[in-house]
């Protein structure tokens, strides 16, 4: 379960871009992973409700967006996208096939309530 360390790397940005746009609170986090990611969404959930708590993200919400998994036939040079674990090609049906993406994680926006700049 590696989640748990995830959440905690995904604090210290938080509070980085927090500080950096001097937020007084973060309302939202939304994250997108692919699906070879290794990432389990009830876990990262119940890690990021663990750790958002006495942080400046205390009272966000986390939004999860799955991101297909994209793949190119090397028999026939289809590149497709599936929302499920199947590696066979939807043109041709080869197994003959190379992953271009769907193991990221990635930070997708934070909401924050900002100070107004007031001159």
């Amino acid at each position: 379960m590696h989640e748990f360390s995830v959440v905690q790397s995904l604090f210290d940005t938080i509070e980085a871009y927090a500080s950096d746009n001097n937020a007084g609170e973060v309302t939202k986090v939304v994250l997108k992973y692919g699906l070879i990611s290794g990432i389990e969404p009830c876990l990262l959930k119940t890690a990021f409700d663990t750790f958002k708590e006495g942080t400046i993200a205390e009272r966000a919400e986390l939004q999860l967006i799955p991101d297909p998994l994209s793949l190119k036939c090397k028999s026939c040079d289809t590149c497709f996208e599936v929302d499920r674990i199947v590696f066979k090609c939807t043109n041709c049906g080869s197994l003959n096939v190379e992953v271009r993406n769907g193991g990221e994680l990635i930070l997708e926006r934070l909401e924050m309530e900002c100070p107004d700049d007031q001159a």
